[in-house]
């Protein structure tokens, strides 16, 4: 297992625990933890053993306060481009994994915070937390995928307000909105999170898989295309044990557990 510096990695029964870990700067996403990101998310999607991920910040005050200013501040043009496709490139190896991903939003998610929240299926957000994307008070626009999840997550008119006026929102007002899907105690944060993989890791393991890779290209593409992919899916998902063993489970009123796996040939 990989050794990293600014995130720290714990497993429970399948189910993957990253905590970014810089508390001190407040979780600030610099070039370093984004290539740690971006190992980890793809050592987690290579282990069959892992089922479910779920992200988080380091301390009470922060699960990612944005990148790192400091780090970034005398960047020129050509610089600052390669630090957006870097941080572009990370968060969609997130999007992409084929295992859920939760986050588990304690404090500020602010400009790469909100921007990595968004990257992944689900959000838990403690009642502490608030997000935003500021980067026009910076001179800036987001630049790890914030101008494009946004408005597909909350809508065009309401993700141009936000990234407009860089006003934070309160756990509340993100739930709403539909940025966050749950809010809970920060006491309680990351049970919730856990109780969310846990329910997730108790279904198809395939199925999840499927159904995440539906979603997310779908969304890409036009309905009739979208409805086709998902038929193809569907029927993808009939050469599995899974589908053999959930359907005659249900017949049968017998209880089911998955094994994630397709008939050897």
């Amino acid at each position: 297992m990989t050794t990293y510096h600014n995130l720290l990695l714990t497993e429970e029964n399948g189910l993957a625990i990253v905590t970014l870990n810089r508390p001190k700067a407040l979780n600030a996403l610099n070039a370093a933890l984004l290539n740690e990101i971006g190992q980890v998310i793809d050592e987690l999607a290579a282990n069959d053993s892992i089922q479910a991920i779920i992200i988080t910040g380091a301390g009470e005050k922060s699960f990612v306060a944005g990148a790192d200013i400091t780090e970034m501040k005398d960047k020129n043009v050509e610089e600052g481009k390669v630090f957006a496709e870097q941080g572009q490139g990370v968060f969609l190896k997130i999007e992409q994994c084929p295992k859920p991903v939760i986050a588990a939003v304690n404090g500020f998610a602010l400009g790469g915070g909100c921007e990595l929240a968004m990257a992944c299926d689900i959000r838990i957000a403690s009642e502490t937390a608030r997000f935003g994307q500021p980067e026009v008070g910076l001179g800036i626009v987001p630049g790890f995928g914030g101008t494009q999840r946004m408005p597909r997550l909350i809508g065009r008119g309401m993700a141009k307000y936000l990234i407009y006026s860089a006003d934070m929102v309160k756990a509340p007002e993100a739930l709403r909105i539909g940025l966050v899907q749950k809010v809970v105690a920060p006491e309680v944060l990351l049970d919730e999170a856990k109780a969310i993989a846990i329910k997730i890791m108790s279904k198809s393991p395939i199925a999840v898989r499927f159904a995440k890779d539906a979603i997310n290209r779908g969304m890409e593409m036009d309905i009739p295309n979208a409805m086709q992919y998902e038929a193809y899916i569907f029927g993808a998902c009939f050469a599995s044990e899974d589908q053999k063993d959930g359907m005659t489970a249900f017949v049968e009123k017998a209880k089911v557990t998955f094994t994630g796996k397709f008939p050897k040939k």
